[in-house]
């Protein structure tokens, strides 16, 4: 199964109650089983295929033992030198206030007292988070497609005759599985850490019984045999290492997946239950290969008997589906959290479960994602294509960790250059060869996730981009406050009882849908409450939410506050109002708020084609009134041309 970068990925599909409550409660077996289902759903099912493509250049006569052993010896290092090292043991350490992935890491090396400056360092910073996310989409479209072909690709080995139907039936399987989203996570959660408990057991019992057949093959522990199979096969081992990435697909998950379970039970999970069953399938799967080369076409199948076949091929199946279902929460997740940095336009977010916060429908985004992965498995056709189209973009991810990683070393460990760059250049050294390995399966496949994480990158680039622009011309010829209300002391304009709450993006000056309101109505209720919200670099607003300041003539200014890992509770927002003495309920208050018709000009600032991209996804975003759930019959809205 295809790793997740972000993320973001943060918010996968198990339940998710408040930290506090969570991690003091959950005893710390259920912590570690729960991690097993959701954070190594994806590396779990990596030898359904990974070693299988590694020696792809080797089937047949020309295929032998030194080199299986040189490839199985590069599968057990970098299991431990990338997994083992870099992620659990210090890319785990940099925790966002419990939570992980690259936007979360991105805050981290985003120092405070930099946010505030803007420095060049910031946006540099920033961008490089803003295009790992966007390498994070371009996989996750392959991921769900090459986990499902490679499990149903198992009947092949039971009978050929079943060939013609593997399309098929992924096809079948995928669409059940996107369709189910809309019912939520919450009970096939609550499974998913028992099944793959299982079919961790399968893995290691599979392969143990191979070794116990040729232990020889332990051998390839011994790091010499990777430096030896380097030296005797020359450029030809770059190719191997582009196949070999898939083995550790999901690195980026065990991060991302931190703010769920925490870093202790995943460590646990892993040293305890993936890691031995991974190594233990991939030295069986070595061992079979070398004792008969024709079992390379499908070693990981062909480590079964013939009448378990079939039940190996549904568990697997069902494990495919399980850690598919991650990846698919997890590009929901991180769709939001893009909506709640003001990366993306506003999205349709329906929340599945009243108690578990990472559980969340965006209808948009899962059909989006179904028509490509449905298109990507059409187009490719088997998990061998698909795998030589995989690793491009995660790679540039893994990259861009730990070019982060670096400043969080430096500004928050407080580490010195010396011992930071040590660190960061070792780990560079391992993610560049990768990187530049997979690039040159670009011509083979690799183009397509580079051709959607751009895509990506371009939406949300452009979005953040466009609202920059928008923003500082509406706060350019805004009208202070101080301004309308000193007007008001000549001028007052006729008062009809209620409250009435104008939502702008502006903190400081008047909502243009204020003035027009004034100018067309000739009225203002009683009490008058400018709302922003705003989304801070943190996962959780934990105090300070409100900010609220009293002005004359009825007037008051909120300022609410919210993590990227929240969703903006208006509800919540109102009930806080009242300890300021602003009394007010959704059904009784008006909500009054702008809507923009962009005309595209020839201005600077952006190029006008991507204006008007800009202007066409602000078109179709979900209005504000939708997305922050205000009763349609209590909201006004009032349209305004803006030239920019």
């Amino acid at each position: 199964m295809l790793g997740m970068t972000c993320a973001q990925a943060m918010g996968l599909a198990m339940v998710k109650a408040s930290r506090e409550n969570d991690r003091t409660r959950a005893p710390a077996l259920t912590a570690s089983v729960g991690a097993l289902g959701i954070v190594f759903g994806d590396i779990g099912t990596s030898p359904l295929y990974a070693l299988r493509e590694s020696l792809a250049s080797e089937r047949g006569a020309g295929l032998v033992s030194a080199d299986v052993l040189g490839v199985l010896s590069l599968v057990f290092w970098v299991l431990i030198l990338i997994i083992s090292v870099k992620y659990i043991a210090f890319v785990m350490r940099a925790d966002n206030r419990g939570e992980g992935g690259i936007l979360a890491l991105m805050a981290l090396a985003i120092a405070p007292e930099r946010q505030r400056r803007r420095t060049r360092t910031v946006i540099y910073l920033s961008w490089l988070g803003l295009f790992g996310t966007a390498m994070f989409f371009g996989d996750g479209v392959i991921t769900p497609a090459i986990s499902v072909l490679s499990a149903v690709e198992g009947i092949e080995v039971a009978t050929p005759v079943l060939e013609p139907f593997v399309v098929p039936f992924t096809l079948v399987i995928l669409t059940a599985l996107f369709a189910f989203q809309r019912s939520g996570t919450g009970r096939v959660g609550a499974l998913f850490g028992p099944i793959m408990i299982l079919w961790f057991a399968i893995l290691a019992a599979l392969g143990l019984l191979s070794i116990i057949a040729h232990p020889g093959v332990l051998v390839a522990a011994n790091p010499a045999l990777a430096v030896e199979f380097f030296a005797r096969n020359g450029s030809h081992s770059i190719l191997v290492l582009g196949s070999l990435f898939l083995v550790i697909t999901g690195g980026e998950a065990l991060y991302a997946d931190m703010g769920h379970f925490g870093a202790r039970p995943i460590r646990r999970s892993w040293f305890a239950i993936a890691l031995p069953a991974l190594l233990l399938n991939y030295f069986g799967q070595g061992a079979l290969v070398i004792a008969n080369p024709a079992a390379i076409e499908n070693p990981f199948f062909r480590l079964a008997p013939r009448w378990a076949l079939f039940p190996l091929v549904v568990v697997a199946t069902v494990a495919t589906i399980i850690a598919s279902q991650a990846v698919i929460s997890g590009i929901s997740s991180l769709a939001m959290q893009a909506v709640q940095l003001g990366y993306s336009p506003r999205l349709k977010i329906i929340h599945t479960s009243a108690r578990a916060v990472g559980q969340i429908y965006i209808p948009a985004m899962n059909w989006g994602l179904y028509i490509a992965v449905i298109g990507t498995v059409l187009g490719f056709q088997s998990s061998t294509n698909l795998a030589s189209a995989y690793g491009v973009a995660v790679t540039a991810t893994m990259v861009i960790t730990t070019v982060l990683l670096y400043r969080v070393a430096r500004d928050r460990w407080r580490w010195s250059a010396i011992a930071a760059g040590a660190l960061i250049a070792g780990f560079l050294a391992i993610d560049l060869t990768f990187f530049g390995a997979n690039l040159l399966k670009i011509d083979s496949g690799g183009w397509f996730p580079l051709c959607v994480g751009g895509l990506v990158y371009l939406i949300y680039s452009t979005w953040k981009r466009g609202r920059a622009i928008l923003r500082a011309k509406l706060r350019a010829t805004a009208l202070p406050l101080e301004t309308l209300l000193a007007d008001f002391a000549d001028a007052a304009p006729t008062r009809v009882p209620g409250i009435a709450f104008f939502l702008t993006s502006n903190p400081h000056g008047v909502p243009s849908a204020l003035l027009h309101s004034l100018k067309h109505m000739k009225v203002l209720h009683e009490t008058i409450v400018l709302l922003t919200i705003s989304t801070r670099q943190v996962p959780r607003v934990r105090k300070n939410r409100l900010m609220v300041k009293h002005f004359s003539h009825g007037f008051h200014r909120v300022s609410a506050h919210f993590g990227f890992m929240e969703a903006p509770d208006i509800p919540h927002i109102l009930k806080l109002c009242a300890a300021y003495g602003i009394i007010a309920a959704p059904h009784t208050s008006t909500f009054i708020l702008g809507r923009e018709a962009l005309i595209p000009s020839r201005r600077l600032g952006m190029a006008r084609w991507r204006k008007r991209l800009f202007a066409r996804m602000s078109q179709n975003a979900t209005s504000a009134a939708a997305y922050f759930g205000l009763p349609a019959n209590r909201v006004v809205e009032i349209g305004a041309q803006i030239e920019f």
